[in-house]
């Protein structure tokens, strides 16, 4: 019988470009009001059309999808680190010989979070390839894609964003 543990990883990591996220979530929405935001020249060439409007390019929305699986990498990695703690304070006082049914679910629920990490940093790969070759970002040679573009994020993409 296993015992249940509280609410499976039930903590939420705070995302630094989450303003800026729902900005453009809201801007492919259309709502105007949500335009008249201050950006850099090089994020707003790549997220608008070149008339004076404000129609997003299909790289914004390759953006937005760019930023939810940022996040979704570093709820997974925190989620890991999380179920891994938790397993190593229970590790550190278990008596040797067959593990207790507590510590059966803890390595599980580390195997899940381990997993979903996995499969979210392989997505974020995936839509970062797509958004590069959208935007007609060029990558210099020998930086892992990964890399690159989490640098890229980092220094475009502003994090405290207010309307």
């Amino acid at each position: 019988m296993l015992l249940t543990i509280g609410s499976p990883m039930a903590t939420k990591m705070p995302f630094p470009q989450a303003a800026f996220l729902n900005h453009l979530e809201l801007l492919e929405k259309s709502s105007p009001l949500a335009a008249n935001a201050a950006l850099s020249p090089s994020l707003a060439h790549i997220l608008f059309a070149s008339d004076e409007t404000v129609t997003l390019t299909k790289s914004a929305g390759c953006l937005i999808e760019l930023l939810k699986a940022r996040q979704a990498t570093l709820q997974a990695a925190f989620d890991r680190e999380l179920a891994a703690d938790e397993l190593r304070r229970y590790q550190k006082f278990a008596k040797p010989g067959q593990p207790s049914a507590h510590t059966v679910q803890l390595r599980q629920k580390q195997a899940s979070a381990r997993q979903a990490s996995s499969q979210s940093k392989q997505s974020f790969i995936k839509v970062a390839a797509a958004f590069v070759r959208e935007a007609g970002i060029e990558i210099p040679q020998r930086v892992a894609l990964e890399e690159f573009i989490t640098h890229w994020i980092d220094a475009n993409v502003p994090k405290d964003f207010s309307q």
